[in-house]
């Protein structure tokens, strides 16, 4: 279960890759922009306000999330990324931070490339940072004799679930794209106690708290948080210092 308010817990910091993956959009006049994994619909809004003149599809895989966006006025529907098809006039498709969440999306990243129009515009950006301290702490805590039992069904990224800039620039190079692939990593200054930790709770953690009943939840929560801290000392002022690497790719169909 995805949770919207926790998701949004530093919305401006999580926001700038998209902004910055959106604006290396070449379309001046979409007919059709899909947003794919819309979320709680605060970025999906800025779409609509770029190509007024666009129909604006949104989706998401978590009910929570699109009663989240609907409640922004977003037309949201529930749907996996996986059973997800192009509407004959789709010009513009985004997918921000789905992606590493489907270990087969370069199947269908090809998919969507054979069924999108010519001229159409592909965009996402992935998470490249799964082996910092924040990914391989929670990997190595999990896997230990007291974890291990109650987490074995639980997937936690790794660095094989996405491609470097240039895996996916051949991958769309030899479907025919016109492709602008490229790595950006963040400096986040975060704010508050057991900054990361929160941080990682909304998003990649989120695994690891479904599967945990709540004490046993608020137990890994603990030794994760001490391991976070070691890793990611505050500053004397308080804040943490957070790297946030992330890949992007704008391919154009040929």
């Amino acid at each position: 279960m995805w949770d919207p308010v926790k998701y949004l817990d530093y919305a401006d910091l999580r926001a700038r890759p998209f902004h910055d993956l959106v604006a290396r959009i070449p379309a001046v006049k979409p007919r059709r922009v899909a947003d794919l994994g819309c979320g709680p619909g605060n970025l999906t809004v800025d779409l609509a306000e770029r190509w007024p003149d666009a129909i604006i599809e949104a989706s998401d895989s978590s009910p929570e999330m699109v009663e989240a966006a609907r409640s922004r006025g977003v037309d949201a529907r529930v749907l996996d990324v996986n059973d997800w098809a192009p509407e004959p006039d789709t010009d513009v498709v985004i997918s921000n931070a789905v992606l590493q969440w489907v270990p087969e999306h370069r199947v269908l990243l090809r998919r969507w490339v054979d069924l999108l129009p010519s001229g159409a515009t592909l965009a996402f950006q992935v998470p490249g940072n799964f082996d910092a301290p924040s990914h391989a702490l929670v990997r190595a805590l999990a896997r230990t004799e007291e974890w291990a039992p109650r987490l074995a069904d639980v997937v936690l990224r790794e660095n094989e679930a996405v491609d470097s800039p240039l895996g996916y620039g051949n991958l769309l190079a030899d479907a025919g794209c016109a492709v602008d692939a490229w790595e950006t990593t963040y400096l986040q200054r975060l704010t508050g106690e057991d900054a990361v930790l929160e941080w990682i709770t909304g998003t990649s953690l989120r695994p690891v708290k479904n599967a945990l009943p709540g004490e046993d939840w608020d137990h890994f929560r603990a030794q994760i948080a001490r391991e976070l801290d070691e890793a990611y000392p505050p500053r004397p002022d308080g804040t943490t210092w957070f790297e946030f690497r992330r890949v992007f790719v704008v391919a154009v169909v040929s």
